[in-house]
């Protein structure tokens, strides 16, 4: 792989249910397209759909994989994902502890 491929990223989403949200959490790790997924708590997301403004409860998903697993990654949560147009967003990393960089590496 080259070095760029071996680049943390940490990619979000939200869902809004936490039984879905820790549902997809396994699933990702389990089949390898992330080292670790954090569900945070309950929160307000506000925004325009389809001409109507939503004030809507929502689960943030933080997804730690390395820009390699992107691709299958986003594909799996297409997959999965309830809502028609999921917020799907690869964060690139500009520091990683090496030894937690490590760990990533060798999880797939």
């Amino acid at each position: 792989m080259s070095s760029s491929e071996l680049t943390l990223i940490v990619v979000m989403t939200t869902l809004p249910e936490v039984s879905q949200a820790n549902s997809i959490a396994k699933i990702l790790v389990e089949e390898k397209l992330a080292a670790c997924v954090q569900v945070m708590p309950s929160m307000t997301s506000t925004y325009m759909w389809q001409g109507k403004l939503c004030q809507e409860s929502e689960h943030l998903v933080l997804i730690k994989t390395l820009q390699a697993n992107y691709e299958a990654l986003l594909s799996r949560m297409r997959s999965l994902h309830p809502y028609e147009t999921p917020e799907i967003i690869a964060i690139p990393t500009i520091a990683v502890d090496q030894d937690y960089l490590n760990w990533v590496i060798t999880q797939p």
